[in-house]
């Protein structure tokens, strides 16, 4: 097969060889995988010679016709152009002409037969419910025996819990206070849903934040609850309490969107782990709340979420419905989930406590996955303690997720805090330090200290990568084209196409070192800081670093109306402990919040001020999450 038919480099001009194999190549692996073509393409599907059909029969033409052949060679350096910035892209352009050559016909010949029969046996379904990797990550740092993993956590009693004259009053209450309520049949399971559904539907046209109601499976759940109790059954603080599920988790008969107009009228008949776990503890499903669009960020295909404690404002984050419900009294609490900041940022704009726990606490089966090694399920609740209350129901080891383990965290309702010695960044919530300090914690100044500075850029390969490969399908079928903001995960996405398969490797390196780096940093039992400093969110993230959200105060909205406004801005801070201690940072912000009572206040959805009216659209611009270094 004679290649070589244009001038050589030697004379002046490139070879049409090395260019035109690979080009061909690479247009070949964009094609199949859809990109570069758009639905308008009326000649996509049209009946003509593939592109590796075209580079036989231009390959095997081993004598061109002399009238054509300055022409063809243009055509063929043109190419090679285009493929220098192709090497270029992957940070490869180091190989000589005829290794490019070898590279392309070995990488057609051997690989792509590979990269399809893997597709078809594991990547034919989006989201990845199903085929985990064997490649699983462990945040554990002291790889020691699990002991107590298993044993509950010991609850506080409350006494004295009388009900509220209103249903406002009402629906603040707290896990516990409710629980007590039920418990001591003040109210019944069925009165709390009644409530709590006519509170989703009263506000939900504002806010933005629920996706299906599941009335009827609440009744029925609130009836066997109650039915339960008359006999004397009594299933724990959970027993009878409604909640909501951000709608990646699967739950039987309803629908699961994940958010996005693409899969808006999916039913997965799976039961999600989580799901089933609160099941067993007596909680009532009252709604499937607002992800964002794959879990993305607050955009999904009926809207965009806003936040109770202003409007004008959206509630950043992909866990966008279970943290604007929560705040808005809507729920009780909620279940969202994090692979980077989709717990942490919501929480801190709505003004609602909330855990991100260490990695693998959680099982996640029935749930949607974007990225296997980062993924977490996590409580939104009105204070830490509900969230222990929450976390207990739900942890331990979920035998259809290899990531998912039995965590030996102790009872944070029996840590001694005076025993901690707890550091503050920088950017802490002075007032958290020193409320802490008054109570005998051992508060000193800290700072982690890490040599890798590549910390976001690790993130994004390994998130974007893992997210890919749950939505090839997807993306190759140009369902992304549909994607309700063309900037989030149709850019990313594409990006993630030509990452190297050796340089996410070398990114799983380099965080296995800021693994160590931080391990041996974290001298401290816990510390406080920023919940939504993107490095931090990061490092956390990537490190499996468990941390609560927790609400210090407000201060007032930018450009607020001439008249006032009763409209806040949420100031909160993070608890941050080392994997596997959930309980030392869910202890501390108990501590903080038995004597502040920042998140007892309720936002001014009713009342935003006498003259206060949002104007639409808002004239707030919420900046994007920053995905780059």
């Amino acid at each position: 097969m004679a290649l070589d038919v244009c001038p050589s480099p030697s004379n002046g001009l490139p070879g049409f060889c090395f260019y035109s194999v690979l080009f061909y190549y690479f247009l070949f692996e964009a094609q199949s995988a859809g990109l570069g073509q758009s639905h308008q393409d009326s000649s996509f599907n049209s009946p003509r010679l593939t592109l590796q059909n075209r580079f036989l029969a231009e390959s095997n033409n081993t004598v061109m016709d002399s009238e054509n052949k300055t022409a063809k060679c243009s055509e063929k350096i043109n190419g090679g152009s285009q493929l220098k910035e192709a090497f270029k892209m992957l940070d490869a352009n180091f190989f000589n002409d005829t290794k490019v050559v070898d590279i392309a016909r070995e990488a057609k010949e051997f690989n792509s037969p590979i990269f399809a029969a893997n597709r078809k046996l594991v990547a034919s379904e989006n989201g990845g419910l199903h085929n985990p990797s064997c490649l699983i990550f462990n945040p554990e740092w002291t790889g020691g025996r699990v002991e107590n993993a298993s044993k509950r956590f010991n609850y506080p009693t409350l006494s004295g819990i009388h009900k509220p004259k209103t249903e406002e009053d009402i629906a603040f209450m707290s896990i516990l206070e409710l629980g007590e309520l039920i418990k001591t049949e003040q109210i019944t399971s069925q009165e709390l849903v009644r409530i709590f559904l006519q509170r989703l539907k009263r506000y939900n046209p504002v806010l933005e934040s629920v996706i299906t109601y599941t009335d009827e499976l609440a009744y029925k759940q609130a009836k066997e609850a109650d039915a339960l109790l008359a006999k004397g059954v009594y299933l724990g603080p959970l027993h009878g309490i409604p909640y909501g599920l951000k709608d990646i988790i699967a739950v039987p008969g309803y629908k699961t969107t994940w958010g996005s107009r693409s899969f808006k009228d999916q039913v997965l008949n799976i039961e999600a782990w989580v799901y089933k776990r609160l099941k067993s503890a007596g909680a009532i499903l009252v709604a499937k709340l607002v992800s964002g669009s794959l879990a993305y960020d607050d955009i999904w295909f009926g809207g965009r979420t806003r936040n109770p404690w202003n409007i004008e404002e959206f509630s950043t984050g992909s866990s966008a419905g279970p943290a604007a419900s929560t705040s808005a009294g809507m729920v009780p609490f909620a279940i969202g989930s994090e692979t980077a900041g989709s717990i942490t940022y919501p929480a801190a704009r709505c003004g609602v406590t909330a855990l991100r726990p260490t990695f693998g606490t959680v099982g996640r089966t029935g749930v949607m996955s974007l990225a296997e090694s980062l993924d977490k399920l996590g409580p939104f609740c009105r204070i830490a303690a509900d969230c222990a209350i929450v976390l207990d129901a739900i942890r331990g080891k979920d035998p259809d997720d290899p990531s998912s383990r039995y965590v030996p965290l102790d009872d944070p309702f029996s840590v001694d805090i005076k025993r901690l010695t707890v550091g503050y960044t920088d950017d802490a919530e002075i007032e958290v330090v020193n409320v802490l300090k008054s109570k005998g914690v051992n508060m000193v100044p800290f700072k982690l200290n890490y040599t890798v500075n590549s910390v976001q850029g690790i993130l994004n390969f390994t998130m974007d990568v893992e997210t890919l490969a749950h939505f090839d399908e997807w993306q190759r079928s140009r369902e992304d084209d549909l994607y309700e903001a063309q900037d989030q995960w149709p850019t990313e996405l594409h990006r993630a196409r030509v990452i190297p398969a050796v340089d996410y490797v070398q990114a799983q390196r380099a965080r296995g070192k800021l693994i160590r780096e931080v391990k041996e940093s974290f001298t401290v039992d816990a510390f406080i800081g920023n919940a939504t400093d993107w490095e931090k969110v990061c490092l956390g993230n990537l490190v499996g670093l468990p941390v609560i959200v927790v609400p210090t105060g407000f201060k007032n909205i930018s450009n607020p109306p001439s008249e006032g406004t009763r409209r806040r801005t949420t100031i909160t801070t993070g608890i941050y402990a080392r994997p596997n201690h959930d309980h030392i940072a869910l202890a501390l912000a108990m501590a903080y919040q038995l004597v502040t009572d920042h998140h007892k206040q309720r936002p001014p959805i009713d009342n935003l001020g006498p003259k206060d009216t949002v104007p639409d659209p808002p004239t707030v611009i919420i900046p994007p999450r920053r995905l780059h270094l």
